[in-house]
């Protein structure tokens, strides 16, 4: 049996790099969000879950969590524009303060999808904190408040980031060889 590391181009981020990015973004919104209430981290489920956790851990605020499930990628590596809401958050926004966390801002179309969502469900305030950016990618007007590294148009897993279900128990983030998604 092969390893998933053979699968892998080049390591972009390490893992001591992903954990001192968290802990950053950890303190800009504790210090951001310091006197609010009902601040509420709604992750979308699952690629953002190992981020999620760790970044909750980095802010030392008082807080609430919930989860949603949602995609438009399917089994494919590019998004269908089409956004399908697989599971709802269980807590009601309104006069919520939001801060929705994700992994990877790629097309953008499932976030904003998302946000839109959100914001007819009346929050207190909505924000965006994304681990990746990866600007080339953007099909939407979509501008994270919190957006820990960017990365270039390449395929990237671990920590949390998947092909085909596989690679998200990766410690680091690197860059997926063509051969194994163009083939598949």
């Amino acid at each position: 049996m092969e390893s998933m590391k053979d699968d892998i181009k080049g390591v972009l981020f390490t893992e001591q790099q992903l954990a001192e990015c968290v802990k950053d973004m950890g303190a800009r919104i504790t210090k951001d969000y310091e006197g609010v209430d009902n601040l509420l981290l709604v992750t979308v489920l699952k690629g953002a879950a190992v981020f999620f956790t760790d970044l909750m851990r980095c802010i030392d605020l008082p807080l609430s969590i919930d989860f949603m499930a949602a995609s438009s990628y399917g089994a494919d590596i590019k998004t269908s524009g089409v956004v399908k809401i697989v599971k709802d958050l269980d807590t009601p926004l309104e006069g919520r303060n939001v801060l929705i966390v994700e992994d990877i801002l790629d097309s953008g179309v499932t976030l904003n999808y998302l946000k839109n969502i959100f914001l007819d469900r009346n929050p207190a305030s909505i924000k965006i904190a994304t681990l990746f950016d990866k600007p080339e990618r953007h099909k939407v007007e979509l501008k994270p408040d919190y957006i820990g590294l960017e990365v270039p148009d390449e395929f990237i897993v671990g920590y949390g980031l998947d092909y085909n279900e596989k690679y998200r128990n990766l410690p680091y983030v690197g860059i997926l060889k063509p051969e194994v998604y163009q083939t598949r």
